[in-house]
């Protein structure tokens, strides 16, 4: 069973990709911010990671970047309302390997991550 972390500061987001990966067999844990984050990446180590770029103590690209110092072949995709295409580049080259627009599908969701992983 595939362990995916799923970083965002809403509870609502949480709970709707938990409710889309469990039912597909897949394990979820969470964190509310980055630091959380960091901590849960590190001791869990996930063979995903869905990240949210917009959250109150750190942005998701520099969360991005400070996993990819633990782990430099982490899988991460970006999960945002932000549909700008600047905030995509900007993610795809900090390493993001998709990008998903909030509200999430869940058939996209669980497209993405098969692929991913």
């Amino acid at each position: 069973m595939s362990k995916i972390l799923v970083i965002d500061d809403s509870g609502l987001t949480r709970r709707i990709l938990r409710s889309i990966l469990e039912p597909a067999g897949y394990q979820v844990i969470e964190a509310p911010d980055g630091k959380k984050a960091i901590e849960t990446f590190s001791s869990e180590k996930p063979d995903l990671t869905l990240l949210d770029l917009t959250m109150e103590d750190m942005h998701g690209l520099e969360v991005l970047k400070k996993l990819r110092e633990i782990d430099n072949q982490v899988k991460v995709v970006i999960i945002t309302a932000d549909i700008q295409s600047f905030t995509r580049k900007e993610a795809e080259e900090a390493g993001a390997l998709a990008f998903l627009n909030k509200p999430v599908s869940a058939e996209i969701t669980l497209n993405t991550v098969k692929s991913i992983l």
